[in-house]
């Protein structure tokens, strides 16, 4: 063996050094990849096994049109809550040409469901299901691929971790969608980025979930420096309805990602039939995904659909339990009911000069007797009931066009059994109640800006806790 002399050692441990002060570009993590796969594998291994079921079922809520509290309906026959993850869909990372930012938006749908979060988040988490925020690109050039150092990755990291714990969610989902990199004059993705915003989210958030929605060019951008996504995050899915095909992620084992990705919703064109749920439940059993995952649930009790997965998931067939909140007064159905505007306490829902045709506005008028003043209420089944006028018998309380858009007007309309036209009623104390349409189960009947004028337009608006939106039901 060669001998080596001090001045060579010297040289060599001066080399070293070198090497290690110039990685400055390193994440703050000292553990080794094989430690942090490690590390991460034993909180993950205790988080699957707090849910009890494997494989998990997750699914995601489009709330700009639907209720995430029908996630809380379904069970199995056993008793055990189908959904072990309920996914508001979505908030939007969105970028501030003023600052060069990049920073967390939430639209009025999503406003509504965070901050009435004992209406809709902490229900769902009473009964063991984990309510989780997904993150979407907005178009504005601002995604989680491209933040430029590691510090603005982290600033956004902190926005996240302060909305879960502003609003009591239990975690983070990343869907790299939408982002649109480039507009605005912002960058295009780089390597280092998405590691760096999981490995902060992580360090805020070391006992939440994080999600990876496996698409997008954070998809592509997996590991850095040593350091893996899959890590950091808790679970990752195939994000290509009506598909079946695991996500490769680094650091990320089978137990925690999902093979199949199944839209529920009959009308859009990824609907995936039944017998293909069928198909991927036994797939994804054989092949030991700990995840399946949902897209799309609406008011429509679709029990009967879930059930044929979920005898061969779980052994057992899943049942809807409406849950609709009983008025304490009780609605008699058939009855007639004055609907009193906690506006001012004495207007009331009106039909436009008594108008009996199609498409005549509903507005706030004065109370008078008229017969235009007065809507018998029937229960049409699943918790939801249909109003109409006695001047106009065979017409209904009805949204323009099904909008769901705020400020969509309400109207009277031939009683179709639209869910335009079938209201759910929830009580409010005091004899007071919301009306939410069941095609917009986020919105509620409003009085326009809250106003007690006579004529005040009566729409739909995203749901809040102000008087425009409580009614009183006056029995006749």
């Amino acid at each position: 063996m060669k001998k080596i002399s001090l001045l060579s050692l010297f040289i060599l441990l001066i080399s070293m050094l070198s090497v290690v002060s110039c990685n400055s570009d390193s994440l703050d993590d000292s553990t080794t990849p094989k430690e942090q796969s490690l590390s991460a594998s034993g909180n993950l291994n205790s988080k699957v096994a707090a849910f009890g079921k494997n494989p998990l079922s997750v699914m995601y809520v489009e709330v700009n049109n639907n209720d995430i509290r029908e996630v809380g309906k379904y069970k199995l026959a056993d008793g055990r809550q189908l959904f072990d993850v309920a996914i508001i869909f979505a908030a939007n990372i969105n970028y501030n040409t003023s600052t060069q930012k990049a920073y967390l938006h939430f639209n009025d749908q999503v406003t509504n469901v965070l901050t009435n979060k004992n209406t809709y988040i902490k229900p769902l988490q009473d009964k063991g299901i984990k309510v989780m925020l997904s993150i979407l690109g907005n178009h504005q050039g601002a995604g989680f691929a491209n933040f430029p150092t590691q510090a603005a990755a982290q600033a956004f990291a902190q926005e996240l971790a302060d909305a879960v714990n502003t609003y009591g969610l239990d975690g983070i989902d990343f869907d790299d969608e939408y982002a649109n990199y480039g507009a605005n004059g912002t960058a295009q993705p780089n390597q280092s980025s998405f590691v760096y915003l999981v490995t902060a989210l992580r360090d805020l958030l070391p006992t939440k979930i994080i999600s990876f929605y496996n698409i997008g060019p954070s998809a592509s951008n997996l590991s850095y420096n040593g350091v893996t996504v899959g890590s950091k995050v808790d679970y990752a899915w195939n994000p290509y309805y009506s598909t079946y095909s695991a996500p490769n992620i680094p650091g990320l084992d089978n137990a925690h990602k999902g093979a199949a990705a199944v839209n529920v919703n009959s009308g859009t064109s990824s609907f995936t039939s039944s017998s293909t749920a069928i198909n991927f439940a036994q797939r994804t059993k054989t092949d030991g995904y700990g995840v399946f995952l949902y897209y799309d649930l609406g008011a429509t009790n679709i029990a009967s659909y879930f059930s044929g997965a979920t005898n061969v998931l779980y052994g057992q067939n899943t049942v809807y339990e409406d849950g609709t909140t009983t008025p304490t007064t009780g609605i008699i159905s058939g009855a007639t009911y004055q609907l009193v505007s906690a506006t001012n306490g004495t207007s009331v829902l009106d039909v436009l000069n008594a108008g009996t045709t199609d498409g005549t506005k509903v507005q706030l008028w004065a109370a008078n007797g008229n017969t235009a003043q007065k809507w018998k209420i029937t229960d049409v089944g699943g918790g939801y009931y249909k109003l109409q006028p006695l001047n106009a018998p065979t017409k209904s309380l009805d949204v323009s066009n099904s909008g769901t858009a705020n400020g969509t007007q309400v109207q009277i309309y031939t009683d179709n059994g639209t869910n335009a036209q079938k209201w759910k009623l929830t009580s409010l104390g005091n004899d007071y109640y919301s009306l939410s349409p069941a095609h917009a189960l986020s919105s509620n009947l409003d009085v326009n800006s809250g106003s007690a004028a006579n004529g005040t337009k009566i729409q739909i608006w995203a749901a809040n806790t102000g008087n425009a939106q409580k009614w009183k039901l006056v029995k006749l």
